[in-house]
């Protein structure tokens, strides 16, 4: 089984596919849920409470627990997989949102804790200490609210780069998905004490539908979808090549590939059935999708990537995805660069499959040493077809010194006409940056640079 390229089957894309959900949409309807969960509370008497310093804590209290309880819903929904969302932002920024908003949730959910004691302790004349007490073993729910912040909190301190690295996958993953079981907790607290279901049956309906449609689509296609996917297609691993020093392909074969959503540049989360099966791990296509076959690429990193080659022939796979934009389906040029560095080449070996012999494509390939090309001889055949161009660039950037091939005034001399190219890029991320600032220095619009950035690097 060997990619080679193939000739044209279609007009060149000249046109980006209109999205049916677009990110500002996206945003204006988180935006639009924050004002009327703010205007709610308002209905509901809030802003009769900050007459007093007690009050204030108290109104502050009620806030912050309510915009942080709408977060931590937006949290699963952005780790949901939902295809509309990926679709509009990608995964790689819906990655770095679900950390940031994730570390903003937590957060608001102790700004509540802190705030409604204070204020409860202010109006009652008792200690803080002694009001927290009270609350917690007395009042409904509030023992199941605090053991849903803990959790909350080892969620973020585990999830912190430092204590990240510091600790096994399995571990990390295991502790991280406390955080379903906090955000259960945390909903019954709202439900029996919340100010917003109390006395307000139209508020409670609204939660409670927030909360369905969540899990929902959670279910729908976090867990739903990849079990339909496995049934039908039931994939193996038909073959395994080595393509280089670390470096082997993943050739999987199934039953009715064609039916199989993919395309050339997204990546496969896969999960192989041998030990240490739990553990998945995302990895791209090398290949352009073809119907008979899907082939990801992997490089030995030192984890279970290096026991791929020795992965059995036959044996089973658990398939998730296709996942991410690093792909033409917004192509509005009608020419392309391809700018890789090292294993990166993967998802642009396949988008140039996909673009040879049907637009102008250039793919520069940057490497420190001639024994880290991938695909070379493919990369050879494809740069055969018309208006297809692969330039090797091998050096360190010592061996460079200050002549960065990806500088703007080098790139500009390698590609003339870049500032009319689509512009794809991927590879390390200091390259990516370079090679980002090079292209908007040189006039590419933002809209045409495609990138996926994976922020746990």
């Amino acid at each position: 089984m060997t990619a080679v390229a193939r000739p044209a089957r279609r007009a060149p894309t000249t046109s980006a596919s209109r999205l049916s959900i677009r990110p500002e949409d996206v945003v204006g309807f988180l935006a639009a849920n924050i004002i009327l969960i703010v205007a709610m509370w308002v209905r509901h008497g809030g802003l009769d409470q900050l007459g007093t310093i007690a009050g204030v804590a108290t109104a502050t209290g009620q806030l912050t627990a309510l915009i942080g309880t709408f977060l931590s819903l937006i949290q699963l929904l952005l780790m949901s997989r939902a295809p509309w969302l990926d679709a509009a932002f990608g995964r790689d920024r819906l990655a770095y949102a679900h950390r940031w908003i994730g570390f903003a949730t937590v957060w608001l959910i102790v700004g509540h804790a802190i705030f409604t004691t204070i204020g409860f302790a202010m109006s009652s004349g008792k200690s803080v200490l002694g009001e927290a007490w009270l609350l917690i073993t007395t009042w409904d729910f509030v023992l199941m609210a605090t053991v849903s912040l803990g959790l909350l909190l080892a969620v973020a301190i585990t999830s912190m780069r430092l204590a990240r690295r510091s600790m096994s996958y399995e571990t990390w993953y295991g502790i991280h998905l406390y955080a379903y079981l906090a955000i259960a907790l945390g909903f019954a607290h709202q439900l029996v004490v919340g100010t917003d279901f109390v006395d307000d049956p139209i508020a409670r309906i609204y939660w409670i539908l927030l909360y369905v449609a969540t899990i929902g689509t959670l279910l729908a296609f976090r867990f739903g979808a990849p079990i339909i996917v496995n049934l039908r297609h039931r994939f193996r691993v038909g073959n395994v090549v080595l393509e280089g020093p670390g470096v082997v392909s993943i050739y999987l074969t199934g039953h009715e590939l064609e039916r199989f959503r993919a395309r050339a540049g997204q990546y496969l989360t896969i999960r192989f059935m041998t030990p240490g099966w739990w553990r998945s791990h995302p990895y791209s296509l090398s290949a352009e999708p073809n119907g008979r076959w899907l082939r990801v690429t992997i490089k030995d990193l030192g984890d279970d990537s290096a026991e791929a080659h020795q992965l059995p022939i036959g044996t089973w796979a658990i398939v998730e995805g296709a996942y991410g934009n690093l792909t033409t389906q917004r192509q509005t040029a009608d020419r392309a660069l391809l700018i890789a560095g090292g294993i990166g080449v993967t998802p642009l070996r396949a988008i140039l499959e996909e673009l040879a012999g049907r637009i102008p494509v250039t793919l520069l390939y940057r490497v420190r040493h001639p024994h880290d090309l991938v695909f070379k001889r493919e990369l050879d055949i494809l740069a055969q077809s018309p208006d297809v161009v692969v330039d090797y660039q091998v050096g360190s950037r010592r061996s460079w010194g200050s002549h960065d091939p990806l500088a703007p005034d080098a790139l500009e001399r390698l590609i003339p006409d870049i500032a009319q190219r689509e512009v794809y890029l991927c590879g390390p991320s200091g390259l990516m940056r370079a090679a980002e600032a090079s292209a908007l220095e040189l006039g590419v619009p933002a809209r045409r640079i495609h990138l996926e950035r994976f922020f746990d690097d």
